[in-house]
Formats: C-alpha cells, sequence, structure tokens
C-alpha cells in the first residue's frame, strides 16, 4: 500500500456504530497525517433483520450477524480495519482475522431509563385543557416516576425493556417483583418507543452508547440529548448491582493477518490496559461456551501490574459469582481461572 492509496474503514451505518468509527478515523487521521483514510459504511445482515423485526419481538438476534458483512469486507480487501462495539465481536474470529486494537474504554455502567412522573402530570394536565392537540391511545396511561429511582426501588409489576439476557438476569436477582420484556432498535429508538409507548415503564442502555451519542445524565437525573422527548429521567447503575457484559464500552478493531503495514497503525490506535481487561474478560466467556447473548457478566480493570476481574453467571438453576486477580501478563489465564470456578460450582 502506497502513502496516496486510501485505507478504508469499515462500520455498520447506524448511529452508534457511525460515531465510534469516526472516533477511530480522526485518531487514524492524526497519528498518520500522510495517510489517506476514509470511511466504508456497510449494512449487514442484523442490521436488516433488526429493522424487519423492530415492530414485533422476537428473540435476540446472534450478535455475530452485525460483524459478518465487514469481515467478507476485510477479506476481500475493500476495507483494511473493521469498527465494532467489542461486545459485539465473537470471541473466536474466522481464521485469517484478528482483533488488531482496543481503543480506550469508556464508562462500562448501564443506565435505567423512565418517564418522569412530575412532566407527566403536567402533560395530562395540559391535555384535559385542550391544549394539547396531538396525541396518540394509550398515552394517558403512560406511568412516571421520581428522579434517582434505583432498581429495587421500582414498584412489583413495573415493566422494564431490555433486549439483554444478561440484564434481565440480574434485573430479576435483583427485584423479583419486575415484569421484563424484549424490545428491539437502536437507542435513539428505543429511547422514543419508551416515551411514546405504555406497555413498559423503563429501559436499560449502555452508558458508553449513550456518551457517544452525546446524551448525558445530569446531576439532578435528566436525560438530555438533541434527539431525547421531554420527560426522561435516568439512574446510572453501578457494577455492585449490575454487571456489564463481556466488552462492554470498548471499541474493537478488526483486522487481517499477516498485514505488516495494518498491525502498525493499530499500533498507535490501542490501548494497553483495556486490551488487557477485555482479554481477560473474552477469555472468561469463551471458557463459559457463551456467546455474546450469554446470561453472563464481567468487569475487569488494570490496577497497578494486576488485572482484577469479578464475573456473574445465570447459566443453569442458581447465581454464580467469583472475583479474582492476577498479573497483566495473565489476563487470559485470570478469565479462565474464573470461568472454571463457576462451571465447577
Amino acid at each position: 500500500m502506497k502513502a496516496h492509496d486510501t485505507i478504508f474503514i469499515a462500520t455498520r451505518g447506524s448511529a452508534l456504530a457511525l460515531a465510534q468509527a469516526n472516533m477511530v478515523l480522526a485518531q487514524c487521521r492524526t497519528a498518520f497525517p500522510k495517510l489517506t483514510f476514509d470511511l466504508k459504511i456497510i449494512k449487514t445482515t442484523g442490521d436488516k433483520l433488526q429493522t424487519a423485526s423492530s415492530a414485533r419481538q422476537t428473540e435476540s438476534l446472534p450478535k455475530g450477524l452485525f460483524t459478518k458483512e465487514l469481515e467478507v469486507a476485510l477479506f476481500k480487501h475493500r476495507a483494511d480495519l473493521a469498527v465494532h462495539s467489542l461486545k459485539d465481536l465473537p470471541t473466536a474470529l474466522p481464521a485469517g482475522l484478528k482483533l488488531g486494537a482496543v481503543g480506550k474504554r469508556a464508562d462500562v455502567r448501564d443506565v435505567l431509563i423512565y418517564r418522569d412522573a412530575d412532566f407527566l402530570e403536567g402533560w395530562k394536565l395540559r391535555a384535559r385543557n385542550a391544549e394539547l392537540t396531538e396525541w396518540s391511545p394509550g398515552q394517558s396511561e403512560r406511568r412516571g416516576f421520581k428522579p434517582k429511582l434505583g432498581l429495587k426501588s421500582l414498584p412489583a409489576g413495573s415493566i422494564v425493556a431490555t433486549g439483554s439476557p444478561r440484564r434481565k438476569a440480574q434485573l430479576l436477582a435483583l427485584n423479583p417483583g419486575l415484569r421484563v420484556v424484549d424490545i428491539r432498535g437502536n437507542v435513539v429508538t428505543r429511547i422514543q418507543k419508551l416515551m411514546a409507548r405504555s406497555d413498559f415503564d423503563a429501559i436499560v442502555l449502555a452508558l458508553a452508547g449513550l456518551t457517544r451519542l452525546n446524551f448525558r445524565v445530569t446531576p439532578a437525573g435528566n436525560l438530555e440529548g438533541d434527539a431525547v422527548p421531554e420527560g426522561l429521567l435516568a439512574t446510572i447503575l453501578e457494577t455492585d448491582e449490575m454487571l456489564p457484559c463481556v466488552g462492554q464500552g470498548a471499541i474493537g478493531i478488526e483486522v487481517r493477518e499477516n498485514d505488516e503495514r495494518i498491525s502498525a497503525i493499530c499500533e498507535r490506535l490501542n490501548h494497553h490496559n483495556t486490551l488487557q481487561s477485555v482479554t481477560a474478560e473474552r477469555a472468561f466467556l469463551e471458557a463459559m461456551g457463551g456467546g455474546c447473548q450469554s446470561p453472563v457478566g464481567a468487569h475487569a480493570e488494570v490496577v497497578g501490574e494486576q488485572v482484577w476481574m469479578r464475573v456473574i453467571s445465570f447459566v443453569g438453576a442458581t447465581v454464580r459469582r467469583a472475583e479474582g486477580k492476577r498479573s497483566i501478563k495473565e489476563a487470559a489465564e485470570l478469565g479462565r481461572q474464573l470461568a472454571g470456578e463457576l462451571n465447577w460450582r
């Protein structure tokens, strides 16, 4: 590849995927100003199926469906780097491809999003006074809550929507009185569904995704952003009550093996401590024999010269937890060790 050749960065076309790809694109252009980089947007099978099923509640889509077409582009040299939310990238990659780099991790926590009770009361008052002319059936039945709502404070019978088996299992473990239902669509679609519909009371999303789409949770507990409807509140969930999924908050860059030019670029994009953390988590998931939709959670972080990790599994009849630490050079061994502890219980 010559200096004037364009290096293509493959990405999905969703708003979050584009935001992440543009972050990588900016890093590449800054680190290698003499090289030309550009995005190649590719619609995956998962995107097509998700769009087709967004209006009905179906089983979760395998996350590998969101990576296949990007990998084909790598194999056919139509792209040189593929940018993924690392949580979507299977632990076993096709022969000839590898995880070339992992960007610095964002906040791994999840967020509970729900309607503001005071806002809804004002909305109902305006509706009764005929000040609102645009409405849809069921809107008046929407239930709201006060700010700073915790998972355990949700009343029995509250309905929380999520597409994640991991979140569902942890929600029910924390508050058995909840009902958990499935939801489809991208981040903005889910937020808009929450405000417009009355068939569920709250949703759970990743804080990293919200942040990358320029949404924020204010100190008062409001959810703000250009695409956020008025009247939504949010509570950030600490990892002590809800462990994230493997790789949550990290951006993974998949490349061809033995491509020295691209490997040199990846060296500048890689964040060492994040790589060690997600190496432990991905080794744990692989050893558990699960995929992205397995009801397991894990969070590893580098502290000094060691990797510390906590894990949880809802595979089987009982909830199993484990934690441990090892040298930063033994990140993968730590993941396999903790998986072994859970599998033997």
